[in-house]
């Protein structure tokens, strides 16, 4: 097994060989948002790293959405917020194209005791998810889609966004917007390969300012969550530079549509072989994950929509399917069967907002795909062959949601119970906290009327 403290100290040498020694190292550490959190450490001091004499509280890992630590999560103050030691994820290490100056970045995780990376990490929960499957000899491979918007800059937090100007009401598909936004768009995509972020196909999605990026399949899954968490990360800093904002919040409109991840999956055995592959129909395999899929999509509809914005998503009609259902090439369904014969034959699940950890998000799938196969479930029918008109619906509501995945058997056995129980704490303190505030909406239709 490598040791990730001498991996980086070969990583960080080779790094400096070829662009220099950086003026900073960023280390950032994904918390159960996907926030990035962390420290900046001089590109000269990198030893120190790798000393292991760089720390962050451990309740790093899991403040709320407003950066600050719950009580009920065990974490912070109350337990006297200890510290765990950073310890570099190898290769991580990448430049970071758009910052002023020289700057490299290196993910981080934290040890709580000795070299043993915490519970506490999302990323290392998706691992010990991809351990289940390599123990009944199967290779998950994943592909993302990320949909943003490009906004004119905000003068406060609580502006609502406005569209970049002289964009059509519907911009799907439209190649002038891409040649429009051609200098903004070309720099990601030079950013995401000096990343080493391996992009597919850009295009212009419906909302005005809105593109989506492809990824390409690969058969390392958490690969595939750190490019989508590092893509936001890129995203934001390159548009910035472009006099704009970009953001991946799930509804930035009211009235247009919202950013989604798309999470597409297919699997591999011993031999490379895709099991998926039916030939002319699913796979009974790929019938069994479809099941699973959508029988555990109830319970973890709080992953895959962890805000309060997340829920705005879920209208009838929409491009974020409401129903749990699943379909053939059928992008109002659920989970869509784009392909089901040969090495392409996968699952895509349509669930997501774009505001999701993604490796959270990603296990979560997965989990649901091993549920299906581990108790060999079978889907009801295609939305194309009479699929139930009352099948399960997906809530509106936040909080039925969160309380749907306190009370989940399945999340707990995929997540364990301490990490279970540490999510809800944290989206319940986030529900608490907002719904606490009386919107301009309100004030606007009831305090003259009523």
């Amino acid at each position: 097994m490598s040791d990730p403290v001498s991996d980086f100290r070969k990583e960080y040498a080779a790094y400096c060989r070829e662009h220099g020694t950086p003026d900073r190292l960023e280390l950032m550490l994904c918390d159960l948002n996907a926030i990035l959190r962390g420290k900046w450490l001089p590109g000269g001091r990198a030893d120190k790293l790798a000393d292991g004499a760089v720390r962050l509280p451990l309740s790093t890992y899991a403040p709320n959405i407003m950066g600050s630590e719950p009580p009920e999560t065990g974490l912070g103050i109350a337990v006297g917020d200890p510290d765990g030691t950073l310890l570099p994820v190898p290769g991580s290490l990448r430049p970071v194209p758009w910052a002023e100056g020289h700057v490299a970045q290196l993910q981080v995780e934290m040890a709580e005791d000795g070299r043993k990376i915490s519970a506490l990490s999302s990323r290392e929960l998706l691992r010990s998810v991809l351990e289940r499957f390599r123990r009944r000899g199967l290779t998950p491979v994943i592909a993302t889609e990320l949909e943003f918007y490009v906004v004119k800059p905000r003068r406060a937090p609580r502006e609502a966004p406005t569209p970049p100007e002289r964009l059509p009401d519907a911009q799907n598909y439209d190649l002038e917007v891409l040649s429009r936004f051609a200098p903004m768009l070309a720099e990601i995509r030079a950013a995401a390969q000096s990343q080493g972020l391996v992009t597919d196909t850009l295009t212009a999605e419906f909302g005005p300012g809105q593109f989506e990026i492809n990824f390409h399949h690969t058969d390392d899954a958490l690969e595939a969550a750190d490019t989508a968490l590092l893509f936001r990360r890129l995203v934001r800093g390159v548009v910035a530079r472009h006099g704009y904002e970009a953001t991946f919040m799930a509804k930035p409109y009211a009235r247009e549509p919202g950013n989604g991840m798309h999470v597409h999956v297919s699997l591999r055995d011993s031999s490379g072989a895709n099991v998926f592959d039916g030939g002319d129909a699913p796979s009974e395999t790929l019938l069994h994950a479809v099941a699973g899929v959508l029988d555990s999509m109830v319970e973890l509809q709080a992953i895959f929509a962890p805000h309060m914005n997340s829920y705005r998503r879920f209208q009838v009609n929409s491009f974020a399917p409401s129903q749990v259902n699943w379909g053939h090439d059928n992008r109002a369904a659920a989970v869509r069967l784009p392909e089901v014969s040969g090495p392409a034959a996968r699952l895509e699940h349509r669930i997501c907002g774009a505001d999701v950890n993604p490796y959270l998000a990603v296990a979560a799938i997965l989990g649901g795909v091993l549920h299906g196969l581990e108790n060999r479930l079978s889907p009801p029918p295609a939305v194309e062959e009479g699929a139930p008109e009352k099948a399960p619906r997906l809530t509106h509501d936040w909080s039925c949601a969160v309380e749907r995945l306190a009370d989940s058997t399945l999340a707990e056995n995929l997540f364990g119970k301490r990490y279970r129980d540490l999510y809800v704490a944290v989206r319940r303190d986030e529900i608490a906290t907002l719904t606490a505030e009386i919107s301009a909406t309100e004030y606007e239709y009831y305090l003259g009327r009523l």
